[in-house]
């Protein structure tokens, strides 16, 4: 994996800058013993939005979570005990949720994924955005640290998790898991900060794909909904 892109995607957006400020350092969450997998994700995959989470539903659901746990804390403190926790249904906690969305909407932005898996190696290209890279030769977790960061890669079983820790206090986690019939892929990315309460989760379901065929691609963003073009393969 590479941090760079990561970082650079914070300090161009102003909304990283609302999101992260004033936030303590995530603790690291533990990933599990890499094992030998028992399944192999090499192929050219495509999204499909049609099975995957639409991210303007998961905000509005998550926003509506966090508006009734802020309406229960409120019912307990006029009936005498507690205090409200950080991240309820405030404007500030509001904004913070958007920002963590829009932070969802571009880390899973790829619509296609090129993965090459042998030797004790898994290679992820994501267009448009950085490769996520796993050795697992060893029984442990593939762990690297930097200064811009720490990253974490292991097989679960037959899921394969990728984390991503940045000083800042956001964490990423990817986890991928391919369907019983073999044409599918689940990435399950969480967002973690301190500024919310709860992490953001979206699903992103991707099909295998011919890079040769012509198709149809399209976008899903929080402000525009889905938008389709038409696209022919490159010469």
């Amino acid at each position: 994996m590479r941090f760079y892109p990561v970082v650079q995607l914070l300090s161009s957006l102003s909304l990283a800058g609302l999101l992260l400020a004033g936030c303590a350092q995530s603790p690291e969450r533990a990933a599990p013993p890499a094992t030998q997998p028992e399944v192999n994700l090499s192929g050219a995959w495509q999204v499909d939005y049609s099975e995957s989470e639409n991210i303007r539903e998961s905000y509005d659901a998550l926003i509506r979570d966090l508006q009734r746990r802020a309406s229960r804390q409120q019912r307990g403190m006029s009936q005498g005990g507690g205090t409200l926790a950080v991240g309820g249904g405030s404007a500030s906690a509001g904004a913070s949720v958007y920002a963590l969305a829009r932070m969802a909407e571009i880390v899973t932005e790829p619509q296609l994924l090129d993965i090459t898996q042998g030797d004790g190696r898994i290679n992820i290209k994501r267009e448009g955005s950085f490769a996520l890279d796993c050795e697992y030769h060893s029984a442990q977790a593939d762990r690297r640290v930097s200064p811009l960061g720490s990253e974490i890669c292991a097989w679960d079983g037959h899921q394969l998790l990728f984390q991503i820790s940045l000083p800042e206090g956001l964490t990423i986690q990817h986890r991928f898991t391919l369907g019983p019939d073999g044409e599918r892929i689940k990435v399950a990315t969480t967002l973690h900060s301190s500024g919310v309460s709860q992490p953001f989760t979206l699903d992103r379901v991707y099909r295998r794909y011919d890079p040769d065929a012509d198709g149809i691609r399209c976008t899903q963003t929080l402000s525009s909904g889905r938008v389709c073009t038409t696209e022919k393969p490159q010469p």
